[in-house]
């Protein structure tokens, strides 16, 4: 494994590992960013529809699932659901909680390198990759979904965008949140044109701007209200082209998969 990848899948493991909760002080510290995610509301209800209005009956893979929850919630709404993770902590964890919730039959997880795919060519019918792919190189992470992607299967990316000054000065403050590697593969406009080269159809949507100022408000009892109403600025703002690259992040789709040689077997 390459050295990179050793320390992405040992960072991972130390931050899923239950017994990192026992110390409060580093699990706090460690998870410290976790306060951002109270305003994402309106990308997560975007790709949760998408899932739902698509997964029924389908094989799902959720790339690099993390603890599996994703890979559960599609487990119990009909799909054939497979999760992976360069960590094996993840991955057990996934295991346990489906096991508890009796869904072992419709899920499945497996440690696995998301640039080498053990799976064969056109596998899946539906791709979810939630902000997995800064942690990737894209340039071998694109033509393995292309190759495991049905012909009219789809693949949905949720990532963070590296334009957000702000944004970019809090990761230079709180390097212990990341690997080096993550801090420096934050996807730009460059990273996500190259899709291009591997799926005919690239749609991209953008979330989070103004909503950043809620975070300090999350705890207050009118943090609904706030939240509402710069989501109400951010349907204004990310409309406008230059202003939308500065969001914190892009959700988009890609279909229609250019293919090439080669096949390997589950």
């Amino acid at each position: 494994m390459e050295n990179h990848k050793q320390k992405e899948a040992g960072f991972h493991d130390k931050i899923r590992d239950k017994k990192l909760k026992e110390d409060s002080y580093e699990y706090r510290r460690l998870t410290s960013n976790k306060k951002f995610y109270s305003i994402t509301r309106k990308s997560w209800e975007f790709v949760s529809n998408f899932l739902t209005e698509n997964c029924s009956d389908k094989r799902i893979l959720d790339y690099c699932c993390g603890d599996g929850d994703v890979v559960l919630y599609l487990g119990k709404q009909g799909a054939r659901a497979v999760g992976i993770d360069i960590s094996s902590t993840s991955i057990q964890n996934a295991k346990e909680k489906a096991e508890k919730q009796g869904l072992i039959n419709q899920t499945s997880f497996l440690v696995m390198d998301a640039e080498n795919l053990n799976f064969q060519e056109n596998y899946f019918d539906l791709i979810l990759c939630n902000g997995v792919l800064h942690h990737l190189n894209v340039k071998k992470a694109y033509p393995e979904l292309a190759r495991v992607l049905k012909p009219n299967g789809k693949i949905i990316c949720a990532e963070p965008l590296v334009y957000n000054p702000i944004f970019q000065l809090y990761r230079k403050m709180t390097p212990h949140l990341r690997t080096k590697w993550e801090s420096k593969h934050i996807l730009s406009k460059k990273e996500i044109d190259m899709a291009k080269e591997h799926f005919g159809k690239v749609e991209t949507n953008f979330f989070h701007l103004a909503v950043l100022a809620a975070v300090p408000f999350r705890r207050l009892p009118g943090f609904n209200f706030i939240l509402r109403l710069l989501e109400a600025v951010d349907s204004v703002l990310l409309k406008i082209p230059i202003l939308k690259w500065l969001s914190w992040q892009i959700v988009f789709i890609l279909s229609n998969p250019l293919k090439s040689d080669g096949e390997k077997i589950i």
